[in-house]
């Protein structure tokens, strides 16, 4: 998580601000995410169920015409959308993603929901990968709009001018409808079910849509879905000194000017030097100003050590609150 909020942080733009003996920065802040989950899960196990049943398999076909859908796409799709859940928790600090002996189980092949899976089988494959809980991809369907587009413009344009048109729609929208399903074995409980319509527009390659799009939609599908076990982030201010005093004034806003070209590093190397000197009247910013430093760099554990120190030792009051802030920060992303 802390490289996943690192490299979050480093790409997105930081504004300066300042007035007189202030200033401030703009960094993104965690909230809660859509899905809680108890704290002792720790491993999740991942199936597709997804997948048709050989006696409907002429029924799929005929869908798969009608949509616009390539026969037999949604199979590998499919397990494109487990991959993208498998990297989508890949950063995440406590989560690991289990793949057992058999990831592909028999379901409707639609979007028809099928019933709870045996809970015999679910306890079964947890038991075999050493996972928590077992989230099961019930179904997945994907359609394109291009065919209904393209037979729509040849009708409208025999109506108009008695000729078909030569004219190809150059985009066109992929969608994929899934349901998924997270089982807790343990309880015998459903922890999750989610409904998950994903769509993208593409553009189309001369009369044609691209044969890895579906598979990279899918793919999305999945990530879009272990974003709901992870925090999300918002644009967040935090103040910070600018100005120093006494006889450190010149080395504090030699600190300050670094950070207005985002040379965190540096500036966070001559605070540290005010800050450790306990006859400083600057200490107590300067170790503030760190605290803020370490968080804009992603490592809240040093932030929090230092907005403590700018308190604890120099009774900074900006600096208290910002623990406070911090601490709340360290329950959100662990």
């Amino acid at each position: 998580m802390k490289n996943l909020n690192f490299f979050i942080l480093t790409i997105i733009a930081i504004s300066l601000v300042s007035c007189a003996s202030s200033g401030y920065v703009n960094l993104n802040y965690p909230q809660e995410p859509a899905m809680l989950l108890p704290e002792d899960i720790n491993n999740i196990a991942v199936v597709n169920r997804s997948l048709t049943k050989e006696e409907d398999k002429p029924n799929k076909t005929l869908e798969s015409i009608a949509t616009g859908e390539v026969a037999g796409s949604d199979k590998w799709a499919s397990d494109d959308a487990l991959k993208g859940i498998f990297d989508g928790l890949r950063n995440s600090h406590h989560l690991t993603v289990k793949m057992p002996s058999t990831t592909r189980l028999e379901g409707t092949g639609t979007r028809v929901t099928p019933e709870l899976l045996d809970w015999g089988q679910v306890r079964a494959i947890c038991d075999e990968t050493g996972a928590d809980v077992l989230l099961v991809l019930e179904n997945f369907d994907s359609n394109t709009d291009f065919t209904i587009n393209s037979a729509v413009e040849q009708i409208a344009s025999v109506i108009r001018t008695g000729q078909p048109s030569g004219r190809i729609p150059r985009r066109a929208r992929v969608n994929i409808k899934s349901y998924w399903r997270l089982y807790d074995p343990v309880t015998n409980t459903i922890i999750d079910q989610f409904q998950q319509n994903y769509y993208t527009e593409i553009d189309v390659l001369s009369s044609a849509i691209p044969f890895s799009s579906l598979s990279e939609v899918a793919y999305s599908s999945g990530m879009d879905y272990a974003s709901r076990f992870l925090p999300s982030y918002y644009r967040v201010r935090r103040d910070m000194y600018k100005k120093g005093k006494g006889r450190d004034k010149n080395a504090f806003d030699a600190g300050w000017r670094r950070t207005e070209v985002a040379n965190w590093d540096d500036a966070i190397a001559i605070w540290t030097d005010i800050a450790n000197d306990r006859s400083s009247k600057s200490a107590g910013r300067a170790a503030y100003n760190i605290a803020v430093a370490h968080e804009v760099l992603g490592d809240t554990d040093m932030a929090l050590q230092w907005a403590r120190k700018s308190y604890e030792d120099y009774g900074d009051k900006m600096a208290r609150d910002y623990a406070k802030v911090l601490l709340n920060r360290q329950r959100l992303e662990y």
